[in-house]
């Protein structure tokens, strides 16, 4: 274990994801890499605090090399979003994927992955997804009458997201070793708690409060972070990223619709009457949500119209550095792919080069749009590397 990756988003970066570096430190890794959500996030929105911020608040807990997850990915299901971090860093040269779970066994978890792939459990998924089930409730269903209590193990986001990594793993034949860590304090999506005397607190709980209410959940020089970023109006303003989604989706041609990623079932016509009528962004996924569909992916259908991102991707060609202490600089040379600091230079390397930087440009466009105080169009090109 020299070379151990992480797939993150650190939005916003807390006192948990500072134990989980810490944990990965202490198994033995020499370098940590960590492949962070860029310009977009899983649940179908912009990220509350810009990459500079949360690349430097990673690398003063002690992660050695930022790379980019980037947009259109970074919004992805969980299956695209693992897909494309463990690329990544299996790219980079990893040997080792660490990440949090509730139930943190790597077995588990991988026999979980490879029983995801059976014929017989896909065609159980579908006899209950015809019931009317999520695809999500359907699967699970599915994996306990095959194997009583798996299913469990596909009813905890941070296990899914686990398993996910494993099954990309599998299916790229990828040399990373899964490395299953306890997830610490309170549960995904819940309140605060406490850890060794630690306060803990997810991040979704800490979006929810005001910035200068995270202090007791973060680390210090984070928190000095965190409030040098609010006074410079770099926190996301909720009522610009609102405007901002719904004035591009009014400005599509309705037809683009059925063109965009994860629509099937007559969805985009439902997209065309909700737009047409929604008045903010709850109204929309009201207007949109049915039985079968969960709000986060409904989210996720949403920015991916706003954004124009295509139903079909490539799997990220390069490696876009953020941040890393220089000392682990020279890890960059075994990588598999083309890698550098300079987004442009990436998009020099190929046409799946050149398309990826465009939408990810766009995201990130986007994302500067929504912060109290705007910023510049062009950051994902023009924005320095944080190097410590």
């Amino acid at each position: 274990m020299d070379f151990t990756g992480i797939i993150a988003e650190y939005d916003p970066f807390h006192n948990g994801h500072a134990a989980q570096l810490a944990a990965v430190r202490a198994a033995g890794a020499q370098c940590i890499a960590v492949c962070m959500s860029s310009g977009t996030v899983q649940r179908g929105g912009v990220p509350i605090l810009p990459e500079s911020v949360r690349v430097r608040a990673a690398l003063d807990a002690g992660a050695d090399l930022v790379v980019a997850l980037p947009a259109p990915y970074a919004c992805a299901t969980a299956e695209q979003f693992a897909a494309a971090g463990v690329h990544l860093l299996a790219a980079l040269g990893c040997d080792t994927l660490a990440f949090g779970a509730e139930t943190p066994d790597a077995a588990a978890l991988l026999d979980t992955a490879r029983l995801l792939d059976g014929e017989e459990l896909n065609a159980r998924i579908r006899q209950n997804l015809a019931t009317g089930m999520t695809y999500a409730a359907a699967r699970a269903a599915a994996a306990d009458a095959l194997h009583p209590g798996t299913g469990g193990l596909l009813r905890t986001p941070n296990n899914i997201l686990g398993i996910e990594y494993c099954k990309a793993i599998l299916h790229r034949h990828a040399a990373l070793t899964p490395l299953a860590l306890p997830r610490l304090g309170a549960a995904h999506g819940g309140g605060a708690g406490a850890h060794a005397g630690t306060p803990m607190a997810s991040a979704s709980f800490l979006r929810g409060l005001p910035q200068p209410d995270w202090e007791p959940f973060v680390p210090a020089r984070a928190a000095e972070l965190y409030g040098r970023a609010a006074a410079d109006g770099l926190l996301l303003d909720g009522a610009r990223l609102e405007t901002a989604v719904l004035a591009l989706l009014r400005m599509q041609d309705p037809a683009n619709f059925a063109q965009v990623r994860g629509v099937s079932e007559g969805l985009e016509n439902r997209l065309t009457a909700a737009v047409r009528e929604a008045d903010s962004l709850d109204d929309l996924y009201t207007r949109l949500k049915t039985k079968r569909y969960p709000h986060a992916r409904l989210r996720r259908l949403v920015l991916d119209a706003a954004l124009g991102f295509p139903a079909e991707l490539p799997m990220p060609p390069y490696l876009h550095v953020l941040g890393a202490r220089k000392a682990a600089l020279p890890r960059l040379k075994q990588a598999s792919l083309p890698a550098a600091t300079a987004l442009a230079d990436l998009a020099r390397t190929g046409p799946e080069a050149s398309k990826i930087s465009r939408l990810h440009n766009k995201a990130v466009d986007f994302s500067s749009l929504c912060r109290e105080k705007i910023q510049p169009k062009g950051l994902a090109f023009t924005a320095k590397p944080v190097v410590i």
